[in-house]
């Protein structure tokens, strides 16, 4: 993959590279199918870009991802 993305990204989030691969990594091999599941990766993603989901958010998050499968 082109490194000058990655380098984009970092500069506008401070999100490295190695955690933009182990998040995809973990979404490819999570069953999604779970609340917990998803849960568990809002907080994963919440904590890479330092902020706070509500939990009426991480609802409307789990709600949306359901929906579309």
């Amino acid at each position: 993959m082109d490194d000058s993305i990655f380098s984009k990204v970092e500069k506008r989030t401070s999100v490295k590279k190695e955690d933009i691969i182990s998040l995809a990594k973990t979404v490819t091999s999570q069953d999604l199918s779970s609340d917990e599941s998803i849960r568990n990766l809002i907080k994963k993603v919440a904590k890479l870009a330092n902020k706070e989901v509500s939990k009426e958010t991480e609802e409307k998050i789990i709600n949306a991802i359901k929906k579309d499968k």
